[in-house]
């Protein structure tokens, strides 16, 4: 994140391509009209979305294709690991929450830490047609949704979690953070 160097080497690029054409692989339900190798040449093309789907991979998200647009050709990617990523959890909401706290802050913000990696917090209707189209996630943790602005004002920010087969949407103070709680975002490429 904070200092990832503008490219990655020949030998990241290379391993980062292989886990995600593994995961491509193993996962074709979440994309069955795609073939991985338009997806690769247009990765290969961007080497400034790699770094950030290293980024991705690296804080605990394996990202994976879910979805493609045919009107501009581009691929989303999401994070999709069962439980929100270890690397991105333990974080307030935004700046401003974690300006606000006193003591005991934590390290980052969700907000802050997805502009760092390049990539945009799901919104909650994202979240929801990741559970309804792609599978379960956050079973046993939580993660941070983009939070409606009259909502932010008022100093709360929302988040989600899958519980008896539904998904939950949950509100608490922006400056909030808990272990089990972190976010999901989504690249376009």
């Amino acid at each position: 994140m904070t200092g990832q160097a503008n490219t990655l080497s020949p030998e990241e690029q290379e391993t980062l391509l292989k886990t995600l054409q593994k995961r491509f692989d193993k996962h074709m339900h979440r994309h069955p009209e795609l073939a991985w190798s338009e997806v690769q040449s247009r990765l290969e093309a961007s080497p400034d979305k790699l770094r950030t789907l290293h980024g991705m991979e690296e804080s605990g998200g394996e990202p994976d294709v879910i979805d493609y647009d045919a009107e501009t050709g581009e691929y989303t990617f999401c994070d999709c690991a069962t439980e929100s990523p270890k690397g991105r959890r333990s974080v307030c909401y935004d700046h401003e929450a974690l300006e606000s706290r006193k003591e005991h802050k934590p390290k980052h913000s969700a907000v802050g830490m997805a502009a760092e990696l390049g990539i945009e917090l799901l919104t909650e209707a994202q979240y929801r047609a990741l559970q309804e189209q792609i599978g379960p996630f956050d079973l046993k943790t939580s993660s941070w949704v983009q939070t409606p602005a009259d909502i932010r004002k008022l100093g709360g920010a929302i988040f989600c979690d899958r519980r008896y087969d539904t998904v939950f949407v949950y509100h608490n103070g922006a400056e909030s953070y808990y272990g089990a709680r972190g976010f999901r975002g989504t690249l376009r490429v």
